[in-house]
């Protein structure tokens, strides 16, 4: 009788070991392809502005600072939406519930004096109330999300205009602190800002004690492990680029460092990937998202899911509307206009299925992060809004593409030939061990061997 074998280390390198530093999964070659992209499109405009304009200014301080500022509020929109296309829904409504949100809670803190804490939680309750009644009609009603989110996206346009009168309404110094506010200076005299420093320590921190956990549970459990060079090249490249990522923001132009804005994101970020990847109410997103009749059948309730990720996308938009009003110090009728689009096209860059059931956070923001520095690079060179709308248009007809033709059998595309061959290997049967039958010189096979 021989025991269980221990798990061994895979020593076959190559492409699949690679990919293992960013997980395996369903959709892993997806995101691997769209993380190249960001990090190809960050050198490209590194390398373009210092041709150009003397200087590479997409890695400078001052830049980085700008782009988390300037986008945090889309990628915080993007957190909600993927949940909402997993479901096989579509929120075009964001942007205005952001902007409504945004004149609410800036005519209470200017005209009816509540304090800027309490609007926040006025805001965030606006967003709930607002959620609860799109979500009601897409799960209990039965009318679809595109229709009702399209109805809302009028009514609450309307309404942004409605109470602030087409006009703008200032807020108070102390709100623009979540959107305009940075980590503070402590008295201590060194030449950089210490908390965005200490937030980098514990960001590389644990990408180390995460790795060193994954490899801890593979190994009780005798799942497969990465050769050990491949975690050990996935923690200084990760670990790396957050240490050199703090840097840089910690050395920037006085008085600035990580943005709270990008604190809030980064918080939102890790709590999201927790629900989605950890909790039962994230596996129902998938399970219904994938197969809605089978989900209900297993006992899912596919109308409370529903409900719940519409009510949350508009809490969510609420937040992103205030943290856009406090950056700007101000509520403007035009606020929110075509937040939707940049929030589903990062969505869908980041590696979502148009058909719903796949989509992860961390993709979304990463789709989000490549929309970003698309859009901050071609600023940076001087390129023209008109042409920037159109390369924007471009990426994200090229990545829906993608997904589609990865699934559409019989045509040709590098994420479909790539996942045939490896299902391929995958399947391919197993030589039969050769065992002698009693009292003959013939041996016996067993019966099936084939894979199903």
């Amino acid at each position: 009788m021989t025991s269980p074998s221990a798990p061994t280390e895979k020593k076959s390198g190559g492409l699949s070991d690679i990919r293992k530093m960013f997980g395996g999964g369903q959709s892993s070659a997806r995101q691997f392809g769209i993380l190249g992209s960001l990090i190809v499109i960050i050198v490209l405009f590194q390398v373009l502005t210092y041709i150009y304009k003397g200087q590479g200014l997409t890695l400078s301080s001052t830049n980085l600072i700008n782009v988390v500022n300037q986008y945090s509020y889309i990628l915080i929109l993007a957190i909600g939406m993927v949940m909402v296309i997993i479901m096989g829904h579509i929120d075009l409504s964001v942007g205005s519930v952001a902007a409504f949100t945004g004149i609410v809670v800036a005519k209470a803190m200017n005209e009816w004096s509540v304090p800027w804490p309490l609007a926040i939680v006025l805001g965030l309750v606006v967003g709930a109330l607002i959620g609860a009644w799109q979500g009601f009609w897409v799960a209990y009603v039965g009318v679809p999300a595109f229709i009702v989110t399209l109805a809302g996206m009028l009514i609450f346009r309307g309404g942004n205009q409605w109470i602030g009168q087409s006009t703008t309404t200032p807020v108070p110094q102390e709100f623009t602190f979540i959107g305009a506010g940075y980590l503070p200076e402590l008295p201590i005299p060194l030449p950089f800002n210490v908390l965005t420093m200490l937030l980098g320590v514990l960001g590389a921190g644990w990408i180390i004690w995460n790795e060193l956990r994954v490899r801890a549970q593979q190994k009780r459990t005798g799942g497969d492990m990465a050769p050990a060079w491949v975690s050990v090249l996935k923690v200084v490249l990760l670990a790396g680029v957050i240490l050199w990522a703090a840097w840089l923001f910690a050395t920037g132009r006085p008085g600035t460092s990580f943005p709270i804005s990008g604190i809030i994101l980064v918080v939102l970020v890790i709590i999201y990937s927790f629900v989605t990847n950890n909790t039962v109410f994230g596996r129902h997103i998938y399970a219904v998202g994938g197969n809605r009749l089978a989900a209900s059948l297993s006992g899912v309730k596919d109308r409370r899911v529903d409900f719940f990720v519409m009510m949350n996308m508009s809490v969510l938009a609420a937040l992103a509307g205030m943290i856009f009003v406090a950056r700007s110090t101000a509520s403007g009728p035009q606020d929110g206009n075509g937040w939707e689009l940049d929030a589903i096209a990062a969505v869908f860059i980041g590696g979502a299925a148009v058909s719903g059931g796949i989509g992860t956070v961390i993709g979304s923001i990463i789709g989000g992060l490549v929309m970003a520095f698309l859009n901050n690079g071609l600023q940076l060179l001087g390129v023209g809004a008109d042409l920037v709308s159109i390369i924007k248009g471009l990426v994200l007809l090229i990545a829906v593409a993608v997904d589609v033709l990865s699934k559409r059998g019989g045509r040709a595309s590098i994420l479909g030939i790539w996942s045939a061959r490896r299902a391929a290997r995958a399947e391919a049967p197993v030589p039969p061990a050769v065992v002698p039958s009693a009292g003959t010189n013939e041996t016996s096979q067993p019966a099936d061997l084939t894979r199903q």
